[in-house]
């Protein structure tokens, strides 16, 4: 059964998976420094160094599993894979909430990292069904998902914690599975018998799909302004809660709302503002400069902030940035074949995971470097002064590897080439 092109329903579907999925991965934010600490009996600051590593396993399995799943699903469709890895989640947070010991919370966070790649297939599924001019628009949708997840599930792991730190692993379980009972009677596949490919090895992998995306050089210019722009990206999730309670002493409670309102002016964006204003603004590369340069600002403004407030007003400026992400990713789709989608994906996954590793070290290590009194320069802001500079390169790198009219406004006339 194949999807007709921009299903609603198929639609809606692709946005709940995502919205589970991240939903679930909020929900066990809450308790794990709490469980560490019970199968550890170590204090806080040890269980911090354990929760890193967790992590960091979840952001490396998940580089090298989303070029697997993507091109599985250009092998054998999209609904399969997608099924599995919801199938493969809910099982492992069952797992995870019986955990007796910390070694079967690193397995359970590989696993995790490899079903959670499913976005994967999930964006591939979106490219299918939506017809070129369209695709930033959905994409953006899919991604407000991503915003009312990580709204809505630390919220409410918090409220299921006051139960024991093993019910949000539990609640997080009966989420993906009845995603994955619903996707199994009501999600049809998108990908055409035609449109599909062999599995090969040698490109379900980081480097396999990077070396295939340059034979798409434009691909290949704005996969780097991508990487560029989620590596600035890694400032937030590593430094925020420091540098704003430093810089302005704010305590937990300050922090959390902050990260909620920065949540709700995302998925806005993501939601609303990318499907009124790539219409009118003439398209996605205009839209991903400006989305850009947003972005770069509001960095900067974070890193040059006096006053508490004035992180809030720059908030606001993510209404715009937002626009850069789904018109990136539409661009890169248009030019590649339907055989190849899930690959792309995967491409963008691994390149995402692969900020994820090697950004948040980076900028914790500028913060603290230029936070110490006896820092050369002290200057709190530096990590957001340094994102800002790798939005600037990202938004070079996108002008030049676009200057052709042709990436704007024609999809590339490729062939399904193995």
């Amino acid at each position: 059964m194949t999807a007709r092109p921009d299903s609603r329903a198929a639609i809606l579907f692709i946005f709940v998976t995502i919205l589970v999925d991240t939903i679930g991965f909020g929900l066990i934010l809450p308790v794990m420094p709490k469980l560490i600490v019970e199968l550890t009996g170590v204090g806080l600051a040890e269980a911090a160094r354990y929760n890193g590593w967790l992590a960091f396993v979840y952001a490396v399995m998940q580089f090298f599993m989303a070029p697997v799943l993507g091109n599985l699903s250009d092998r054998f469709g999209r609904r399969p894979v997608l099924l599995a890895s919801l199938a493969a989640l809910g099982v492992d947070y069952i797992v995870m909430g019986f955990a007796p010991w910390l070694g079967l919370l690193f397995v359970g966070r590989l696993v995790a990292g490899a079903a959670g790649a499913s976005y994967t297939p999930a964006y591939a599924f979106i490219a299918d069904i939506s017809p070129p001019e369209r695709r930033a628009q959905n994409f953006g949708l899919v991604g407000a998902a991503f915003g009312v997840g990580f709204i809505v599930g630390p919220a409410l792991g918090g409220l299921l914690a006051e139960w024991g730190t093993r019910v949000p692993f539990f609640a997080a379980a009966a989420l993906a599975l009845l995603n994955f009972t619903f996707g199994y009677f009501a999600l049809p596949e998108s990908l055409s018998q035609e449109s599909r490919r062999p599995f090969e090895l040698k490109r379900a992998n980081p480097l396999g799909t990077l070396l295939q995306m340059r034979r798409y050089p434009v691909v290949f210019g704005m996969l780097g302004a991508a990487f560029l722009w989620q590596f600035a990206h890694q400032v937030l999730p590593s430094t925020w809660a420091f540098y704003t309670m430093l810089r302005f002493g704010w305590d937990e409670a300050a922090v959390g709302v902050s990260l909620a309102f920065a949540g709700i002016v995302m998925v806005i964006g993501q939601g609303v503002f990318v499907r009124l204003l790539i219409p009118r603004l003439g398209g996605e590369r205009r839209a991903a400069v400006i989305g850009l340069l947003f972005g770069g600002l509001v960095y900067a403004g974070y890193a040059l902030s006096s006053e508490g407030w004035m992180m809030y007003a720059w908030m606001l400026g993510w209404a715009l940035a937002a626009l850069a992400y789904p018109s990136l990713n539409a661009l890169m789709s248009r030019q590649l074949p339907a055989s190849a989608q899930g690959e792309l994906q995967g491409g963008i996954a691994s390149l995402y995971s692969l900020s994820a590793i090697v950004g948040p070290p980076i900028m914790t290590h500028l913060f603290s470097w230029f936070s110490e009194p006896s820092a050369p320069v002290y200057f709190p802001g530096a990590p957001f002064m340094t994102a800002t500079l790798l939005v600037l390169g990202s938004a070079a790198l996108f002008i030049w590897a676009t200057r052709h009219s042709a990436a704007q406004s024609a999809p590339a006339p490729l062939t399904d080439e193995s």
